[in-house]
């Protein structure tokens, strides 16, 4: 028998390698890649679109023609569209000082309750101290509290403290109530992180402050930027609590908006640009940290 036609040994056979399992994140990737997919995403973007679209268009016309048309007739009538709407905006005292108490409602919230749940969420994931089951425990049942249950209590408390009516009050009501699902989160994300890389640093000589700010921050900047955006957003379209504890110096955007239509009723040239303004925002803050926000919601799928 030739060498050329002389069979492999039993021994010297190897079998096929099996074929990889693809992750979740790249047979999402593969699906999202499907034409008929791609084609149903852009119809549900036009739809979640459209009502932005009709709002700005309203925005910018006046109050007659919005009485008279609806706000595509701006796609044949261009000449409808014009400014002045935003310039009367920024002329009412009330609605500018709104904004600016909304903006000093919504980032301290935020910071404070990213601050905070980041610090707890470290201490409850990575460090040993008496208790710390027990009070994790207690922090996901608070999850279960409904903000509603809290509202007459702390109303009354704030009243006692000299809180009540006042932006402080505001702040403090939202860093309370969104702490536990935010250390919650974090707590999960900080605890994904594997444990040779922080006993690693420690043998190198880091302190815990050091590891915290230097290794665990920067690998969970995902979950923390989604953490702020979801707050952000909550606090910032937030009205039950504000137009419970804020008094008419210290209520933010959205309880403004609703007093002017509770007043005027058809003022479009001045709701239309406010809500506008009030949607715009956020809107924004959410497209400067979608790249963070798709890291921290896919991060839970790759492992």
């Amino acid at each position: 028998m030739s060498a050329a036609t002389a069979t492999v040994p039993a021994k010297e056979q190897r079998p096929a390698p099996a074929p990889m399992r693809r992750r979740p994140a790249g047979r999402l990737r593969g699906w999202l890649g499907n034409g008929v997919v791609q084609a149903f995403l852009v119809v549900v973007s036009l739809v979640w679109v459209t009502p932005l679209a009709g709002l700005f268009l309203s925005s910018m016309r006046t109050t007659q023609d919005n009485s008279a048309s609806g706000w595509w007739t701006v796609l044949t009538s261009p000449g409808q569209l014009s400014f002045d709407n935003y310039s009367t905006l920024l002329g009412n005292a009330g609605i500018t000082h709104a904004f600016w108490n909304t903006v000093l409602i919504s980032v301290p919230t935020t910071t404070l309750v990213v601050v905070i749940a980041a610090l707890a969420g470290y201490a409850f994931a990575w460090l040993e101290f008496p208790g710390r089951d027990w009070l994790f425990l207690l922090v996901v049942a608070l999850l279960v509290v409904p903000v509603q249950v809290g509202l007459l209590p702390v109303a009354k408390l704030f009243g006692q403290l000299g809180l009540f009516g006042t932006i402080p009050g505001v702040v403090l009501f939202h860093v309370a109530y969104g702490l536990p699902f935010a250390i919650f989160l974090l707590r999960n994300y900080f605890a994904e992180i594997p444990r040779e890389m922080l006993e690693a640093a420690r043998m190198d000589g880091g302190s815990e402050w050091r590891i915290f700010t230097r290794l665990v921050l920067p690998v969970g900047r995902p979950a923390i930027a989604s953490l702020a955006i979801f707050q952000f957003l909550w606090v910032w379209n937030d009205m039950l609590v504000a137009l419970l504890f804020a008094d008419s110096s210290a209520q933010p955007l959205t309880v403004e908006l609703q007093s002017q239509i509770r007043q005027f009723g058809s003022n479009m040239d001045v709701l239309a640009p406010g809500a506008f303004l009030s949607l715009i925002v956020p809107v924004a803050v959410f497209f400067a940290f979608q790249r963070h926000f798709v890291q921290g919601v896919m991060a839970g799928s790759v492992k």
